[in-house]
């Protein structure tokens, strides 16, 4: 068990040392090579396994029935949600999420219906990943998971905490074969059928790594901002200020020479 637990912190040093900030267009990527290997790896599952069993459970389930699935698992994990609004410091909006979280449960038969967002409490998306951003950690290094996708080191070590969060971390047998299959897989076969429709922009994509990696960080960013992430700073700042533009110094004077006249 100290083994572990210093393997463990090891681990988490390595990904906090990598954590500093870099632009969405221009980001850290050290572990490209194999980003894109586990990305290629990815896609095929996705082709053979997740795509066809999204489309069939498109093609056999209603689309009332996929929403209440979606509403049924997002409020089921709605508590991370809001216990990162208080980590991030915003009381007003934890409160409101607190009474999204016990309307839709009690009301909305579980979570299944959205009645929430029909009486002025709209639904937000926080996670610890996000809170460590808000105080000012860098996202590190991109990194792409086997079977999970997508990802940073700053992200890393928020699913990490975040699990803690997740009510179904606490139920007894949780990790119970059927069980687990039974949740997870439907969770994530509803999400790949959410994602459907969007398969023909990945497709006309040049380079679909390069494509994914941009989008998830500037989504992840503009998260972090609340959708208003400061302008990058491109190094211009001090070419665009025409106070930093100072006039030569003046040519000197020989005696018994004129001044030169000023224009």
């Amino acid at each position: 068990m100290g083994r572990l637990h210093r393997c463990c912190s090891i681990v988490i040093a390595v990904l906090l040392a990598s954590c500093a900030h870099h632009p969405a267009d221009d980001p850290s990527d050290p572990l490209e090579p194999v980003n894109r290997a586990m990305w290629t790896f990815n896609s095929k599952a996705d082709q053979y396994v997740l795509k066809p069993a999204a489309k069939g459970y498109v093609a056999v389930t209603p689309g009332w029935a996929r929403e209440g699935v979606t509403n049924f698992f997002s409020n089921l994990i709605y508590p991370t949600t809001i216990v990162n609004d208080f980590f991030q410091a915003k009381f007003t909006q934890g409160a409101a999420d607190t009474g999204r979280f016990v309307v839709n449960s009690i009301w909305g038969i579980g979570g299944l219906v959205d009645v929430g967002n029909r009486v002025g409490l709209p639904k937000h998306d926080e996670d610890f990943g996000q809170t460590l951003g808000y105080w000012g950690m860098g996202e590190g290094w991109y990194l792409m998971i086997p079977f999970l996708g997508p990802s940073d080191n700053r992200d890393l070590l928020g699913r990490g905490v975040d699990m803690f969060t997740n009510p179904t971390y606490y139920l007894p047998g949780r990790y119970d074969l059927p069980h687990y299959l039974t949740t997870y897989v439907l969770d994530s076969v509803n999400i790949r059928a959410n994602a459907l429709p969007s398969d023909s922009l990945l497709d006309s994509q040049f380079d679909t790594y390069l494509f994914i990696r941009t989008a998830y960080l500037q989504h992840r960013q503009a998260l972090v901002y609340d959708g208003n992430p400061p302008p990058e700073d491109l190094g211009l700042s001090d070419y665009g200020d025409d106070n930093s533009i100072t006039a030569p110094p003046p040519a000197p004077v020989v005696p018994g020479q004129k001044p030169p006249k000023s224009k």
